[in-house]
């Protein structure tokens, strides 16, 4: 199964926080057949003691997401909310 998706990376952030590094990563996942549907998410780590995630519907809302998310790590913005497909 795994070597039938495809990921598709769309931005990966570190952030160094007292308590250690917070690893932020936005990928969309499709399967390897052209034209497939892909799924898009922002996966959180080293936060809060347990990954935190975030689905998205288009490449679009996965960007933009992703520094929605970086806003609210660094206390410049509210938690986000996933887009709706």
């Amino acid at each position: 199964m795994i070597d039938q998706m495809t990921l598709y990376p769309i931005a990966d952030d570190v952030l160094i926080a007292p308590g250690g590094r917070v690893v932020i990563r936005t990928y969309g996942v499709g399967s390897a057949v052209p034209d497939g549907e892909v799924s898009y998410r922002t996966w959180v780590t080293g936060v809060r003691d347990q990954p935190r995630y975030w689905h998205w519907g288009h490449f679009e809302d996965a960007a933009s997401g992703h520094r929605r998310v970086l806003e609210w790590l660094t206390g410049r913005g509210p938690q986000p909310v996933p887009a709706v497909a």
